[in-house]
């Protein structure tokens, strides 16, 4: 069984879509994209520096945007997702790719709803100062429990002894400092906000809103829908918006989106452009699980021939 899955903010880096940008039809539907969010994708893609691709505002959109890209040179429309893919998923943002990939929104609306998310998200963050760094290594329980001391969230809970802390620069800095017993590094993310937090409360009014918008034209999802609140399958898609709307403050659980896609029988993974993070902790937590990251164009032969060898027709 096959599980797609599209990756969160910090996974840009600058230039990553120039490759794309050569395939047939790449660039017009970059350029369609951004004509409708007022957002030069091109631009940020391929010619912008590391700070300006860190802005919530520019990541967001710039993710999803990838993703979508990447997704649809293997699976042009919905019916070939439904076909070949037996799980989607999203970490964080990609939560948004994956709505467009399992129908339930189309990829122009997909983009319309996050353009508004990163914007809201960017405006709550501009309140407080405010990050998030990555914990690695260290017991789960005790590393929670030292994180609720210092004031800070586990914002996301990734699996593999990864367990991402967010809160006030301040309280990182403490974090920095006073490391949990048990844990190796404490890296901080390219991500210039306390997501899946309090912080992120103001930006809840604005995406319910956009979300509502898109609410009578939500289809329920082709294929299965695997949520970061809890790792369940959503079976509507105005339950995925629902969710859509309160994860921005609340904590991504990709370990239990984890447990689920084994629970399922995941043979293989694959990670939507730009690739690595989530194939990362795949490795680590799915053993025997076949993986395989889009970074460039270079690896849809290899996606292709995986997706060939899992796909449900497969099977």
């Amino acid at each position: 069984m096959l599980v797609l899955v599209a990756p969160g903010q910090g996974a840009q880096t600058p230039g990553f879509l120039t490759p794309w940008l050569d395939l047939p039809g790449a660039e017009d539907r970059l350029r369609s994209w951004s004509a409708a969010i007022d957002l030069d994708l091109v631009h940020y893609g391929t010619k912008a520096d590391a700070d300006e691709i860190r802005d919530t505002s520019v990541a967001q959109p710039l993710l999803v945007a990838a993703a979508l890209l990447s997704a649809r040179q293997l699976f042009p429309d919905t019916g070939a997702v439904a076909r070949d893919v037996g799980a989607t998923a999203g970490h964080s943002v990609g939560e948004l790719a994956a709505t467009a990939l399992a129908g339930v929104v189309t990829d122009d609306a997909a983009m319309r709803l996050v353009r508004a998310r990163g914007l809201a998200m960017a405006e709550a963050a501009a309140i407080t100062e405010t990050g998030m760094a990555a914990l690695l290594g260290g017991d789960h329980e005790t590393t929670v429990a030292h994180l609720e001391k210092l004031g800070l969230t586990p914002a996301n809970v990734n699996g593999s002894g990864q367990i991402v802390a967010a809160g006030t620069l301040e309280q990182l800095s403490a974090l920095e400092a006073d490391k949990p017993e048990g844990v190796r590094r404490v890296v901080a993310l390219k991500v210039a906000g306390a997501f899946h937090t309090h912080h992120m409360a103001p930006a809840v009014a604005t995406l319910e809103a956009a979300a509502g918008s898109l609410g009578a034209d939500a289809a329920d999802p082709a294929v299965p829908y695997v949520s970061n609140k809890d790792g369940r399958t959503v079976a509507t898609g105005s339950g995925i918006l629902t969710r859509l709307v309160g994860q921005v403050a609340n904590p991504v659980r990709w370990d239990l989106c984890m447990e689920t896609f084994t629970e399922r029988g995941a043979t293989a993974l694959i990670e939507l452009c730009p690739g690595g993070t989530l194939t990362g902790l795949a490795k680590r937590a799915m053993p025997g699980v076949k993986t395989l990251a889009l970074k460039t164009p270079d690896d849809l032969d290899a996606a292709r021939t995986l997706i060939a060898e899992h796909s449900s027709t497969a099977e």
